[in-house]
């Protein structure tokens, strides 16, 4: 089982993105972060979706996202080089000597305090689901207040691009 990252250009219009979760939802497929935006097309939106699933799950989800009138593209980026990114906002508790220790790590990986009361920081990170996951691993469960996570965007590294 693999993680793949498959990115969709299809029609920006009203009910377009429910078909494609509905989608996922009959075939008992889980979406494990959904990102949507327009394009610079403003009649098209790209839809980058994480999933975990062998070859053959995949070959089944493209399939039946081509299938959908209103998708124009698909692509799965794993199959090449690629960049990948998300952003994750998380609330520690920060007293006393951890303030210090958490900020040594919050600038080890590159991160950035964005808001700071005398218990605690908000803390944002960019990257992707490694670099958050080996942050978290840093910090004691009892620090951790909460984590919001964006789901990841892709984009094919170099010439290769989905667009039309």
């Amino acid at each position: 089982m693999k993680r793949r990252m498959i990115a969709v250009l299809l029609e920006n219009e009203a009910g377009a993105l429910s078909r494609i979760v509905g989608l996922f939802a009959q075939r008992n497929y889980n979406i494990e972060t959904l990102s949507v935006a327009p394009t610079e097309d403003e009649e098209l939106s790209r839809l980058t979706i994480t999933l975990t699933g062998d070859d053959a799950k995949i070959e089944q989800v493209t399939k039946h996202l081509n299938r959908l009138i209103e998708v124009v593209k698909v692509s799965d980026l794993t199959d090449g080089a690629h960049l990948e990114r998300g952003i994750m906002l998380i609330k520690v508790r920060a007293q006393g000597a951890m303030r210090a220790e958490i900020k040594r790590s919050v600038e080890i990986f590159k991160g950035r305090i964005i808001d700071v009361t005398p218990r605690m920081y908000t803390i944002e990170f960019m990257g992707n689901a490694d670099k958050f996951a080996a942050f978290i691993a840093t910090l004691e469960k009892k620090h951790i207040v909460e984590v919001v996570r964006s789901g990841l965007a892709g984009i094919s590294r170099g010439e290769k691009a989905l667009g039309l």
